[in-house]
């Protein structure tokens, strides 16, 4: 509900699909048994990404309209999500992994705090990822730095955190509901009007950090993201992205080109480049040979020149999405 008017607020549920198998009918049957009682659901559109498995199959959400979208092919998740938000009205936006179940009080948490006067700061909200015993998984994280990124490439991020911090929030650092820099797009919540008004996600990156992208922008609009450590989701991880393989990292070095040229000063962005095509391919390589994995070499090799064909092609690389402006003053 809203702290203005006291009514339920609706959210059009988006769902992203590419060979899920039965996850995408268990996020189906897991929204359709939440209680909606002070969050309802308009709708669900899942916009499949032209999958070859039987996870279309035999699907159904109970008594809440179901829209079903078939890309003849992949177009990548960022472009999904938005053909998806857009064949909806309602005033949020849920975006949902298909491998995620939300429990029995999810969306009623989510709810009841909608109708706090403190939510109204914020337009974005994301809750907590808990795996299948219950156990806290990642849920939130920083904002991308070219430190947290040096860390990553070379596993110092493990030994002095400190220094150079992980990207992810650690489960101790979510012990209770508060601002974060950005919640993950496995459950990402989004006010309608604030989604329209920046012009949805980035359609330049094909997967990964799109979301991270648009947090960015919103809060650079005045309007920043939740944790709501109440809200409890399952998230399985990786159902999908999994099958890609090495080519996994590829769109992951990507995204990252992408964000940084975006968002940081050229000189950054330029450095990540520079770092990504030194020190982290030799990195991978020196692990893979002291584990004897010598399978490994010719795939890692291969990714690092695809990037670096991409790269030099400029692809990915064009101008953001122009935003509609929009006073902070007025809420979305």
């Amino acid at each position: 509900m809203t702290a203005a008017t006291g009514t339920a607020p609706t959210a059009d549920v988006v769902i992203v699909n590419w060979n899920t198998g039965p996850y995408l009918g268990e996020c189906l049957r897991s929204i359709a048994d939440t209680d909606r009682s002070l969050f309802r659901v308009a709708r669900i559109v899942v916009v499949d990404n032209a999958s070859t498995d039987t996870s279309l199959d035999g699907l159904s959400a109970a008594d809440i309209p179901l829209d079903v979208v078939r890309n003849g092919s992949n177009r990548g998740f960022a472009t999904a999500c938005n053909q998806g938000a857009a064949r909806g009205g309602s005033d949020f936006v849920l975006f949902l992994n298909p491998d995620t179940r939300l429990r029995s009080d999810t969306l009623r948490v989510i709810g009841r705090f909608l109708r706090t006067p403190a939510a109204d700061r914020f337009g974005i909200f994301g809750a907590l990822m808990v795996d299948r015993s219950g156990r806290p998984q990642i849920s939130c994280s920083r904002f991308p730095s070219l430190r947290g990124y040096l860390g990553r490439m070379t596993g110092l991020d493990r030994l002095v955190p400190r220094l150079l911090p992980p990207q992810h929030l650690r489960p101790e650092e979510l012990n209770r509901s508060g601002p974060v820099d950005q919640v993950i797009g496995a459950f990402f919540l989004v006010r309608r009007p604030l989604f329209t008004s920046l012009g949805g996600f980035d359609e330049g990156y094909f997967l990964y950090l799109e979301e991270v992208d648009f947090a960015l922008r919103a809060r650079r609009a005045g309007w920043p993201s939740y944790h709501v450590n109440q809200a409890r989701v399952c998230h399985i991880g990786q159902v999908s992205s999994a099958q890609l393989g090495p080519w996994r990292h590829y769109l992951s070095l990507c995204s990252r080109s992408r964000y940084a040229f975006r968002q940081w000063k050229a000189h950054r962005a330029w450095l990540l480049v520079a770092l990504s095509l030194s020190v982290e391919p030799l990195a991978r390589l020196a692990v893979a040979a002291r584990r004897r994995q010598w399978g490994d070499l010719g795939p890692t090799l291969a990714v690092y020149w695809r990037f670096l064909r991409w790269f030099r092609d400029g692809r990915g690389l064009g101008p953001p999405p122009r935003p509609v402006s929009r006073s902070r003053s007025t809420p979305p």
